[in-house]
């Protein structure tokens, strides 16, 4: 049986989710895994809540014994918010490339995490000393863009990259960039994140 915790990383969402919201969400995505693995298909049942129908962004990260074990996201909202749990719950137990698709007896070790992203924000910024000087760690999210290559990190990753200068660079090389990678032509937006989480 689980229970929810919440934690504030970033952002706020323009309309806050209750409890009851927030409890739904959790198990719109524990629904879509659990279906798939025994059906063989994904479900999108109807949630009737107008919040939970705006259309958001959204990523889903799922944890095995506090590893994680798949994380996969929307960074624009194209779809309702309800629906984008649903997808990128399947997404990311069955399709994240760096793991094997996720099977039942994995469930009862399983933590689901929810990251509802704020709006995004265009970072306009004149070198790479003044985009270090913009960004709050611990609180935003940073896209970065050069062409068609594009890579994001979640606010929780200062967890693990807390210096501004090291999370741009293991940014960069997520993005398929050399770690000290700098042009004219790059783009930076930022966005926040509200976290929900199972927790026994």
């Amino acid at each position: 049986i689980f229970s929810l915790f919440i934690r504030l990383i970033g952002g706020v969402m323009s309309k806050g989710l209750n409890i009851v919201q927030r409890s739904t969400l959790l198990s719109v995505a524990r629904q879509a895994i659990e279906d798939y693995v025994r059906n063989g298909e994904l479900t999108l049942n109807p949630v009737d809540d107008p919040v939970l129908n705006e259309n958001r962004g959204c990523f889903v990260t799922i944890r095995k014994m506090g590893d994680l074990r798949g994380c996969i996201g929307s960074l624009e909202p194209s779809r309702p918010l309800a629906q984008d749990v649903a997808h990128n719950a399947f997404q990311a137990a069955f399709r994240d490339p760096r793991f094997d698709p996720l099977r039942e007896h994995e469930f009862e070790t399983l933590r689901v995490e929810l990251s509802v992203l704020s709006p995004m924000e265009p970072i306009d910024v004149a070198n790479e000393a003044d985009l270090l000087g913009r960004l709050t760690p611990h609180v935003d999210g940073l896209v970065i863009i050069e062409g068609a290559r594009r890579a994001t990190f979640l606010p929780k990753v200062w967890e693990s990259l807390p210096d501004p200068e090291q999370f741009l660079g293991h940014l960069r090389l997520k993005c398929g960039l050399p770690k000290d990678y700098w042009s004219e032509h790059l783009e930076f937006h930022r966005y926040g994140t509200t976290t929900y989480a199972e927790s026994d």
